[in-house]
């Protein structure tokens, strides 16, 4: 075992990875189950990612009708969260600045944005869209004094405190800011789908949205969900092996959207730099939920490797499995129980 170029506590596991490792999104492995219950599945794209729903039921049309719904439901937050659709509601506040008589869905999406804000000392934040649009409109080409000096000028418009919730209004207050819910959309999907499939008496379940994975119960066999992380210039490898039964994981990288041709600019902005954090390759987090999770991951890599751990410490039924940029691998203390081989 290797020993880490950066100071960490001495609980958390650290491998040094021999090769540049990059994680492309959750694979399911499947493991047959011995019961009566088969296992039905339908993919569907959405989001701008593949999405599939996986159920295991004794009768076809039960089934059927179940993932039917979940993916009606996850279309109706699409609709709702989209900052593209102008018909969406998140589309119509960044355009006015203020949203009359929000639904349920939103009103719920921007509270807990505000929570996890709050939670994350900022390291989460809605509002960084105003910063997004810099880096696709080019900032990347510019030296970097002009690229302080841009983001200056933008950093005011970012803040979650900034967001107003009243009963029947969410509104800005300070003119030109605008939302991206791209941190914490798919989460929300995921267990919103959840929902509707539990209400029908579905008992087991995963849903996975391009990485995002959230679970009802095991397999009908007592057995956990076995999701893995694949080394891709070895898809024979695995990097671990994680066994979950009403448990949610999402990962946040930097090896999948770019701004610039160098790959040095990615989607995900530190709210408080207006930069991309360069600590970390990829965050792994297990959580209760897929929202906890989603955003979970994001703040822990915007935090980075050694700040992000100390902070998942801190939180109740939160683990997570951090790739930093020197390639080292390190995971809560926590973990274990979840890794499979490890129980």
């Amino acid at each position: 075992m290797h020993h880490l170029t950066k100071q960490v506590p001495t609980h958390f596991r650290q491998i040094t990875l021999g090769l540049l490792i990059l994680l492309i999104p959750l694979l399911i492995i499947p493991v047959t189950a011995c019961s009566t219950a088969k296992e039905f599945e339908e993919t569907r794209t959405l989001m701008d990612t593949y999405v599939t729903v996986t159920v295991y039921s004794k009768d076809k049309t039960t089934a059927t009708e179940a993932i039917d719904a979940a993916f009606e439901r996850m279309e109706e937050v699409i609709s709702t969260a989209s900052t593209f659709d102008n018909t969406s509601e998140a589309y119509k506040l960044n355009q006015n600045g203020y949203l009359n008589n929000p639904s349920h869905t939103m009103r719920e999406l921007i509270m807990d944005s505000k929570d996890y804000g709050e939670l994350t000392g900022g390291s989460f934040d809605i509002t960084v869209q105003p910063l997004l649009d810099l880096w696709k409109e080019g900032l990347w080409k510019e030296k970097e004094t002009v690229q302080k000096a841009r983001i200056a000028e933008v950093l005011p418009l970012v803040g979650w405190d900034k967001i107003a919730v009243e009963s029947n209004k969410i509104y800005f207050k300070t003119d030109g800011m605008k939302i991206t819910l791209g941190g914490i959309a798919k989460g929300y999907v995921v267990d919103a789908a959840l929902d509707v499939l539990r209400n029908r008496g579905v008992e087991y379940a995963l849903i996975n949205a391009g990485g995002d994975m959230g679970t009802i119960g095991g397999k009908p066999d007592g057995e956990p969900w076995n999701i893995s992380l694949v080394n891709p210039d070895d898809t024979s490898q695995s990097i671990a092996t994680f066994e979950l039964s009403d448990k949610a994981i999402a990962t946040s990288g930097n090896y999948e959207r770019y701004f610039d041709p160098e790959k040095k600019a990615h989607h995900i902005l530190d709210p408080r730099t207006g930069f991309s954090p360069s600590g970390c390759i990829s965050v792994s987090i297990i959580a209760d939920n897929c929202t906890r999770a989603d955003v979970l991951a994001t703040s822990v890599f915007v935090m980075g490797p050694d700040d992000g751990m100390e902070f998942v410490e801190s939180l109740h039924d939160v683990e997570c499995l951090i790739i930093d940029s020197n390639r080292h691998i390190s995971h809560s203390s926590g973990l274990s129980p979840y890794l499979k081989g490890e129980r």
